[in-house]
């Protein structure tokens, strides 16, 4: 039922995209669904460039046809279309289940506008049930995340299987906070973390979504604007 789900959000999501853009792509599976019905849309003749916050989707695009733009000389991006882990009605989130929130946080900021593609399993009152990823330098990174433990958060290193820690795109660690409850003023608990020297980033996001699509159980979408 989540991947109907995912692919609708997916589906409706490619229908906003017009032809000379610049997109950016995320990640996660929900940006599967959008990349291939991308894909279809451009057989059609749509024409896009695109840049991207994750390997495996910039994969899945180029394999498709979609031509890259540099993003070292680029300023600005016209769309990005990501996931979320969660998204509330005040349109908060927690991204980086998938180790990428550097980079997308990055395309969020320069991009005109970021439509946000969710399932409705994905839709909270609050934020905090799900873990939020914090990007963090390797180096002494063992002093870091005490730093972040002193500060009242918890969690684990993320683990690639059983080769270690895993590395981001960027070459970097994720530490991923378990909270406790729900959180009640999650943007303090983001500029608490981001004061760390060694944390790079943190998985919430706010203020930086447009439109957001959520793909529902009987097979329709919501639009929020």
């Amino acid at each position: 039922m989540n991947e109907n789900m995912k692919k609708v959000a997916g589906y409706a999501a490619a229908e906003l995209v017009k032809s000379g853009m610049v997109l950016g792509l995320g990640t996660g599976s929900t940006v599967f669904y959008f990349i291939n019905r991308l894909l279809e849309r451009m057989k059609e003749g749509l024409f896009v460039q695109a840049v991207s916050s994750s390997i495996r989707s910039e994969k899945q695009a180029k394999e498709g046809g979609i031509l890259f733009a540099d993003i070292d000389t680029i300023t600005t991006v016209d769309m990005i279309i990501d996931g979320a882990d969660e998204i509330n009605k005040d349109k908060q989130m927690i991204k980086g289940g998938g180790g990428a929130l550097l980079r997308e946080k990055v395309l969020a900021d320069i991009s005109k506008e970021m439509v946000v593609i969710v399932d409705e399993s994905k839709v909270v009152e609050k934020l905090g049930k799900h873990d939020l990823p914090v990007e963090i330098l390797p180096f002494a990174h063992k002093a870091i995340i005490e730093k972040i433990r002193k500060l009242g958060f918890h969690g684990t290193l993320r683990e690639h299987n059983e080769n270690g820690p895993f590395i981001t795109d960027n070459g970097n660690m994720i530490y991923d906070i378990h909270f406790e409850s729900f959180r009640e003023d999650p943007e303090k608990d983001h500029e608490k973390l981001i004061r760390i020297p060694g944390v790079l980033e943190t998985g919430f996001f706010f203020h930086l979504a447009g439109r957001i699509i959520v793909g529902k159980s009987d097979g329709t979408v919501d639009l929020w604007s």
